[in-house]
């Protein structure tokens, strides 16, 4: 049995139980979907701090190509999520200011 998928898909429905009660997690509107990755869960917006240096990344996984180095303190606004190992959103601030990709949550932190 591969235990990730079931994860996976366990967290997805505490989200989606989170939302039915207003507990931070909100739908898209029909504008912001459009602009989000395919498959993205759409998450309450918050802002986390990196943790480290870490790659912004094309895609969700170390297999996609870096777009940029987050360095240690970076500001990253959250977006969604395909799994809850990476993050999609924007660089709020340091020398990737205004990009938008991918993060692992595990460089992530909340500020």
């Amino acid at each position: 049995m591969n235990v990730r998928p079931a994860l996976t898909r366990s967290l997805a429905a505490a989200a989606l139980g989170l939302s039915v009660i207003g507990a931070g997690i909100s739908t898209a509107s029909t504008a912001s979907a459009a602009s989000l990755p395919k498959d993205c869960l759409e998450i309450y917006h918050n802002t986390k701090k990196a943790t480290e240096a870490v790659n912004l990344r094309k895609g969700p996984g170390r297999n996609y190509t870096s777009l940029g180095i987050l360095s240690k303190g970076t500001r990253f606004r959250v977006n969604c999520t395909t799994d809850f190992y990476w993050y999609y959103g924007k660089v709020e601030t340091g020398a990737n200011k205004g990009r938008k990709g991918w993060v692992s949550i595990a460089y992530l932190k909340n500020t």
